[in-house]
């Protein structure tokens, strides 16, 4: 789980958690990156702002990697503009959802991306 806030990160962490899911956190781009390369996570879920290294970069840097190209990527965004789901679908994110992000949708498409196995989420 990559998120720059403090509370949504501990938020989304804990509710992860409390569905059976092993969490590693991020505080960007940059750590989610080197955490995913270390781990491996089963899912990645990518605040998209966020300092350091944006979610996009870190979302292409994680495609252009072959160990985690095929990794599933959920992209967050607080900022629903025009154009954003695009742009996040185009870095390689599987789904773009628009914060606020209630339990139950988070959980709807993580489920559909586990399909493939595993239940770890980064």
């Amino acid at each position: 789980l990559a998120e720059d806030h403090e509370l949504t990160l501990r938020l989304y962490s804990e509710l992860l958690r409390q569905q059976g899911c092993a969490v590693t956190t991020a505080y960007n781009g940059e750590e989610a990156l080197a955490r995913a390369q270390e781990e491996r996570p089963d899912l990645v879920i990518m605040d998209i702002q966020m300092p350091v290294m944006d979610g996009l970069t870190a979302i292409r840097r994680m495609r252009a990697d072959p160990g985690l190209a095929q990794v599933p990527i959920i992209a967050l965004t607080a900022l629903a503009m025009p154009g954003d789901r695009e742009r996040c679908m185009e870095a390689g994110a599987n789904r773009y959802l628009a914060k606020p992000v209630s339990l139950h949708q988070l959980i709807e498409v993580m489920s559909e991306l586990f399909s493939r196995g595993g239940n770890r989420a980064l």
